[in-house]
């Protein structure tokens, strides 16, 4: 392929669902260009093809960042190998776009940000519900319910086929409290601004496809220093139930905020990939009574139109990638809220395992 010299460079890491989406949006964003795919497998060869073929592949990431030299590096592997995998692009001088979790332990995600700070690259992190508009739209509504807030989140999945070959690869090193609770403890801490104190969590190991150390089930809660209060429930596999398997709540003493997303929440909905970021519509409800105790105001939907779907939105966390590369965007803020959610989520992890809270 011809590459242009002002154009950013990336190669991709990951081959899978998300690694799919993000070198798509690659691919249609005219800032980026793709000078590599890297899977050990044969996802790379089903993702060329994908994309119309003459990518250059490789089978190995570190011969892979040698012989490329790019300019960027997508990383959308499993967990265990995002620190290492980051930390030896920064070292090359490439800025690096990383799915969540930043790293599988607190530790490894705080030695991505100082090796970012010491090369002076940037490195985004794929919270993808931060570039949803009815995501934004839920956070903002919340934060005018007053205080303390109480929010109830879940997404559990019944996953079968490919998707439970991914969730137990990905059990290999994370429960899915950890790997999918950063996004919501990230909205929540977005929702209440204010400080979590102390985290309680329980988990149940439901197969034996899984190690022996690990759980498949869990909810977490999580008290905030505001008063504030939040739950999420995460479960994976072929055994979990589809009823409520989609809640996104919020209530405080002014009133209350919902997903309702009819479609995306439906039964044989939970294991598809887009149904996990739609919302379809936002119900708002007052709490405020007249004279009668009867409520003042109707409930009100907001229907947003502009609903992207998981590979637009995989787009626009690439627009942001791009400006933060273009304009030297300060991401210290970003990485934080990375870090911190990533620490209150294992904080969640070792009440699971020790059965007892854990204070922050």
């Amino acid at each position: 392929m011809t590459l242009t010299s002002n154009k950013v460079r990336v190669l991709v890491v990951g081959c899978g669902n998300m690694g799919a989406s993000h070198a798509l949006a690659y691919q249609n964003l005219d800032g980026f260009e793709i000078c590599g795919i890297v899977s050990p497998g044969k996802s790379k060869e089903v993702l060329n093809e994908k994309l119309g073929g003459g990518y250059t592949l490789f089978n190995d990431y570190e011969t892979a960042l040698t012989e490329t030299q790019p300019d960027a590096v997508c990383i959308s592997t499993y967990p265990d190998t995002h620190e290492p995998y980051a930390i030896m692009a920064l070292e090359q001088g490439a800025h690096v776009f990383i799915e969540k979790p930043l790293a599988d332990t607190v530790e490894g995600a705080k030695r991505v940000v100082a090796a970012a700070e010491k090369a002076g690259k940037k490195v985004v992190v794929g919270y993808i519900l931060r570039h949803h508009p009815s995501w934004e739209k839920f956070v903002e509504i919340a934060q005018d319910m007053g205080k303390p807030l109480v929010m109830r989140m879940n997404l559990n999945q019944q996953s079968h086929g490919n998707m439970w070959t991914v969730h137990r690869n990905l059990m290999k090193s994370l429960s899915p409290i950890v790997d999918c609770g950063v996004h919501y403890i990230d909205v929540m801490c977005q929702m209440t601004r204010s400080k979590p104190v102390q985290v309680n969590a329980i988990g149940a190991r439901l197969t034996d496809e899984i190690p022996d150390s690990n759980y498949n089930y869990g909810q977490l809660q999580i008290r905030f220093e505001d008063g504030s209060v939040g739950w999420y429930e995460a479960g994976w596999g072929p055994m979990m139930s589809e009823t409520a398997f989609f809640v996104k709540d919020v209530i405080g003493p002014k009133g209350c905020v919902s997903i309702v997303a009819k479609d995306a929440g439906a039964a044989g909905k939970s294991d598809n990939v887009d149904s996990h970021t739609k919302t379809e519509s936002l119900r708002v409800h007052r709490a405020k009574l007249n004279q009668d105790d009867q409520f003042v105001q109707a409930d009100e939907w907001i229907n947003l139109t502009d609903e992207p779907d998981h590979n637009e939105l995989c787009q626009r966390e690439q627009q942001f990638f791009l400006k933060a590369i273009q304009e030297n965007t300060d991401l210290t803020d970003h990485l934080q809220d990375a870090v911190n959610s990533l620490q209150i989520a294992f904080a969640c992890d070792e009440s699971v395992r020790t059965g007892q809270p854990v204070m922050l």
